[in-house]
């Protein structure tokens, strides 16, 4: 299996870079990864939010296969802890999904065709972070996950 992590617009931040760094090479033991960081729009102020949301949804459908298995990171999604994620990762390998896309979308959320396409919802927290942030917490989570999975030491219950 494959896990693509697909964003709207690039991390800028060098602590978020090298904190999702530290976390990428690290994954590389486990299975490939990789961060799909799609251009941001261009001149926003002149597009309403539905319009944002349609653009960005074009960007995004022009890098979701038909067979890929996609889970939204949305305020919405279900909530699982730690183990529980490791859980649906395992099911999804032993399931032979091929490439398993997670996807955050833009500052206004998804388009109405993206949350039609995607398989699932998954939310990190109630909480709200910012959209960089995020990815380095969620590429944490996929590292946890694998640990947890191989009963390595790296989470404690």
């Amino acid at each position: 299996m494959k896990i693509t992590l697909l964003t709207v617009g690039k991390t800028e931040d060098a602590y978020l870079k090298d904190g999702m760094d530290k976390y990428l090479k690290r994954l590389k033991h486990y299975i490939k990864f990789e961060i799909v960081e799609l251009p941001e729009l261009k001149n926003t102020k002149a597009l309403s939010e539905s319009q944002q949301k349609t653009k960005e949804a074009e960007l995004l459908f022009k890098n979701i296969a038909a067979t890929d298995y996609v889970m939204l990171l949305d305020e919405a999604g279900s909530q699982h802890t730690s183990v529980q994620f490791s859980d649906l990762l395992n099911k999804k390998m032993i399931a032979s999904v091929n490439n398993l896309v997670f996807i955050i979308g833009g500052p206004y959320g998804f388009d109405e065709s993206i949350y039609k396409r995607a398989n699932d919802k998954l939310s990190l927290s109630k909480m709200t972070f910012s959209h960089q942030m995020v990815r380095l917490f969620f590429v944490e989570q996929i590292y946890r996950a694998f640990t947890i999975l191989k009963g390595e030491p790296y989470h404690h219950q």
